[in-house]
């Protein structure tokens, strides 16, 4: 049997079967963050201490931004906006606006096979760089093998907006020097000063390249919505629901044997190149599906 808890004091959530060794932890405070996963008694996301969440975006969902703003600035509808600088070393806008919001659990679901949590942030200020209401839902289910997160954005304000998202996933492995990424892709963005996109470059990639002593923080245009991650001890497919604006970024963190592998609908300055930006109507909906399986 699935079991969820709530520890109020720290405002939590426990998911756990110790029949199928599952088990995650999700921060409410900290933009309903997933902290923790273990599948089939592998730990796939563990926390990063003694790096802290502030320097890290751990797991945090990447809305209305993926990545970076050059100098925060952007020019929507002829109008011109600016983001807070939250990157004061690149003097960039970083991962967006919902990273630090409290989510408030809307349903819960817990059975012999799976656990179901719903979880939502409604945004009802105008804020300087965003100036749009909107509710943001995150929907995670645990099973013996996979874990699947939707993430579905209502524009909730009168106007249109542009938006890009992702998540920031960390994963563990026990030999990260002799473990690989396996993708479909011929096209690697460039990044040039404080990691912004200023082009992109045609790649003979093959198939998959292993990490071995590589310092990464790249992304790539995929061709394909997975990814798989494959370790000493286990391996990991991460799939997409997008049919489109498929876009891998991969960043290695000053901690041993961890890397991040975030999936995202955009690249860095997307508001200002494009590249993935979409746009929300007034009253519409968009939604996206994550969900990594292991193997």
């Amino acid at each position: 049997m699935y079991k969820i808890y709530h520890n109020k004091a720290l405002n939590t959530l426990e998911i756990e079967n110790s029949k199928d060794e599952v088990y995650g932890k999700i921060h409410l405070d900290a933009g309903a963050s997933l902290q923790e996963l273990t599948l089939k008694g592998h730990t796939i996301i563990k926390d990063l201490a003694p790096l802290t969440y502030a320097n890290t975006y751990a797991s945090s969902i990447l809305f209305p931004f993926a990545n970076r703003i050059k100098d925060g600035a952007y020019t929507f509808n002829d109008t011109d906006f600016q983001f807070e600088i939250n990157h004061k070393d690149e003097n960039n806008a970083l991962h967006g606006l919902v990273y630090n919001k409290t989510f408030q659990i809307i349903e819960q679901e817990n059975s012999n096979d799976s656990a179901s949590i719903l979880l939502e942030y409604e945004e009802k200020e105008l804020s300087t760089g965003f100036p749009y209401t909107y509710i943001i839902q995150l929907k995670y289910v645990f099973t013996a093998s996979n874990l699947s997160l939707q993430v579905a954005v209502k524009n909730t304000d009168s106007k249109a907006f542009p938006f890009t998202l992702g998540w920031h996933p960390y994963f563990l492995s026990d030999d990260l020097y002799n473990s690989s990424l396996h993708f479909n892709s011929d096209k690697k963005l460039v990044l040039g000063d404080r990691n912004i996109t200023v082009g992109v470059e045609y790649i003979n990639f093959g198939d998959h390249f292993k990490v071995e002593n590589q310092q990464l923080d790249d992304c790539w245009i995929l061709n394909s919505n997975d990814v798989t991650f494959k370790t000493p001890k286990y391996e990991l497919i991460i799939e997409s629901s997008a049919d489109e604006n498929n876009f891998l970024q991969v960043y290695t963190p000053p901690k041993p044997n961890t890397i991040a592998i975030e999936p995202t609908t955009g690249v860095s300055d997307s508001f200002n190149n494009n590249i993935g930006l979409k746009t929300l109507n007034a009253n519409d909906s968009y939604s996206i599906n994550w969900n990594i399986k292991i193997k």
